[in-house]
């Protein structure tokens, strides 16, 4: 992952943790209403992919110990993985684009709320992405994977002065610009072939060229409605869309989004189909269910939205009637580290993906509750334009009195925590208890994200070697990690 150049370490705040009384009374663990639905408290779990679903997306048992275990700690919120709307295959991600998904889904919804003791709201993310490959072997992208065009036979011949390449066979057009010099390769291929073969082949929103692509206005909305009609029937209190990082919905918001059917361009336009979205799935799921986003407060990259378009959009949402806005930042294709030959591009290795994730090794702001100002920012414009929608803040919250002063400053009204809350799940149960000394604190090195990036299944180091002798202790496939985080003992 990239890093700040000047890669000051920073320790832990310091922590004070409040008596059972005084956490009685703190606004952290006062209840909130969101739209038909209120959650007992204002702690939040975001969404987090464990990599424990099939490789057809059911939920596995693991996947419900999991979440069991996240739900014991008893937060006002608990939002499940991005979990995908088409019936497509996408390797170990949860699937809801059918109804054969609705079995395991159902277990799951009743194992957190049971778990919790109905003191937990759960909600499913639901998201939608595009094609992306691995970064191909030289051979191979030039075998099978580049598309000949008179373009390439004519800039090969200028290049090589040979003018056979301009009437030679495809296999050996395809086999002399294979051994061409990687000096001379900006001269025969595009700016999108290069980045095919250098990163491996992702389509965009603004692949129109594309039926697929050009159609996903028209084909979205239901999608989407279907998807959230299935969570509630899952027993789920509400879905939250993922309109945020590097996926579908939060390309067709940024201002890379150049598309020019009326769904590109302008904010007004950009803005177009997420709107198209909400409206479909709150027809459908209205007054039964919590319908909420997750967006972007900056995109952290080049030509991409930033705070101001951040502020333009949240209002827009409430408007449209949303019951929660949730602010992350960054997470981005555009500047993600190239990937090894084989891998795919992984969209949080970049400075854009630092700042969705920042670690102890960081500028000198630090990386503690880094991004509480863009919703704090938003969450003004959102209430000075008349609207009482709640704005979920997060990344890095780890400690009582920073989640206890956003509250109390009205920089946003839910504090959301996943890397603190993934270190130890029963954290804000133990603040209500008037144990906090007893928490297990996130040290921020993002080892956890080390494994999502690879595919693994996500654990934390503070826990992954504990007790794993226990024949009660479930472990990684590995055999050197414990899949669930050890309970307390009392």
């Amino acid at each position: 992952m990239w890093q700040p150049p000047e890669r000051i370490k920073h320790e832990l705040p310091s922590a004070v943790w409040p008596g059972r009384d005084q956490a009685a009374g703190a606004r952290l663990f006062q209840p909130r209403a969101i739209g038909p639905r209120t959650a007992a408290t204002r702690t939040w779990v975001p969404a987090m992919v464990p990599w424990r679903a099939t490789d057809d997306g059911f939920v596995t048992p693991d996947v419900i110990d999991w979440y069991r275990r996240f739900a014991e700690g008893k937060p006002g919120v608990l939002v499940v993985e991005a979990t995908g709307i088409r019936d497509i295959p996408s390797g170990p991600l949860l699937r809801i684009g059918h109804d054969r998904f609705l079995e395991g889904l159902t277990k799951l919804a009743s194992a957190v709320h049971e778990a919790s003791q109905g003191e937990t709201l759960l909600f499913i993310q639901l998201i939608d992405f595009l094609s992306i490959r691995r970064r191909p072997p030289r051979d191979k992208y030039f075998a099978r994977f580049l598309t000949p065009t008179p373009h390439h036979r004519e800039a090969l011949a200028q290049l090589t002065s040979d003018p056979s390449a301009r009437t030679c066979d495809e296999a050996e057009l395809r086999s002399r610009l294979a051994a061409l010099p990687e000096a001379d390769l900006t001269y025969v291929l595009s700016l999108r072939e290069l980045e095919d073969l250098e990163r491996g082949y992702r389509e965009r929103v603004t692949d129109t060229y594309a039926s697929h692509i050009a159609e996903l206005p028209q084909v979205l909305p239901e999608l989407f409605a279907n998807a959230a009609e299935r969570a509630i029937a899952a027993g789920f209190d509400g879905v939250e869309l993922h309109y945020a990082h590097a996926y579908t919905m939060a390309s067709f918001l940024s201002a890379l989004n150049t598309r020019e059917d009326g769904y590109g361009g302008a904010r007004e336009n950009r803005v177009r189909l997420p709107l198209e979205v909400i409206a479909a799935v709150r027809k459908r799921v209205s007054k039964r269910a919590v319908v909420g986003c997750r967006y972007l407060g900056d995109d952290v990259v080049e030509g991409g939205n930033h705070l101001e378009d951040a502020v333009w959009f949240g209002v827009e949402l409430a408007r449209a009637g949303l019951d929660f806005l949730s602010i992350s930042k960054g997470g981005k294709f555009e500047d993600a580290k190239q990937p090894k030959v084989g891998w795919a591009a992984y969209p949080y290795t970049g400075q854009s993906g630092y700042e969705c994730m920042p670690t102890i090794y960081s500028d000198a702001r630090g990386p503690f509750g880094r991004n509480i100002s863009l919703a704090a920012t938003i969450r003004a414009a959102v209430t000075g334009a008349g609207f009482t929608t709640p704005v979920v803040t997060a990344g890095g919250i780890s400690d009582f009195a920073r989640a206890e002063a956003i509250l109390e400053h009205g920089e946003a009204d839910f504090v959301a925590s996943a890397r603190q809350t993934l270190a130890d799940p029963d954290w804000f149960l133990k603040i209500r208890e008037g144990r906090g000394a007893e928490i297990r604190r996130c040290e921020f090195t993002n080892y956890c994200e080390a494994l999502d990036q690879q595919h693994k299944q996500v654990t934390c180091k503070l826990w992954d070697r504990s007790e794993l002798d226990a024949p009660d202790v479930p472990l990684a496939a590995d055999g050197k990690r414990r899949l669930l985080a050890p309970r307390s003992k009392r």
